[in-house]
């Protein structure tokens, strides 16, 4: 079976500041997007809050080459990358922070390889949907287009039981 197709839809530049926040996204950090589209979670992860290094994760190569394109005009590249290939092919283990925009089931089909491959302690961030089977430490709602949506972060070694 294949991995789950996820439609491009960008992330609002107001709820990437919200995810990073949540997340406390600093310059200690190394952070994979997983499915980033166009770039916009990593670059503005590097620009505002100095990450040591951002990795845009992306297989669909219009939207790879957009990133690129959007990292190179920005003059981020010295700690952003774009990776062209799917994020279930990417190796996670330098990472403190993940962030996802996918949907439930890529979540689920994610959660074995996040479970086996993320340290304790790196916290995982997902814009509106539910990895399936974990604690979130954190879930902060927004409104957008007069619906509630929501950010979670979960946190490994924390994200299988209750607080």
């Amino acid at each position: 079976m294949g991995s789950p197709r996820v439609p491009f839809v960008p992330t609002p530049t107001t709820i990437v500041h919200e995810m990073l926040s949540l997340a406390d996204v600093g310059p200690d950090d190394i952070l994979y997007d997983l499915g980033c589209g166009d770039g916009r979670i990593p670059i503005l992860a590097a620009i505002e809050r100095w990450v040591r290094r951002a990795y845009c994760v992306e297989d669909n190569p219009v939207l790879a080459r957009i990133a690129r394109s959007l990292v190179e005009a920005l003059e981020v590249g010295d700690r952003v990358m774009v990776l062209e290939k799917s994020m279930f092919d990417v190796e996670l283990t330098d990472a403190t922070v993940v962030t996802l925009f996918l949907i439930t089931s890529a979540n689920e089909a994610l959660r074995p390889k996040l479970e086996e491959e993320l340290r304790r302690g790196t916290r995982v961030v997902s814009n509106v949907f539910e990895v399936p089977g974990w604690v979130p430490r954190k879930v902060l709602p927004y409104y957008v287009e007069g619906h509630v949506s929501r950010i979670y972060l979960y946190v490994i070694g924390e994200h299988l039981r209750s607080l």
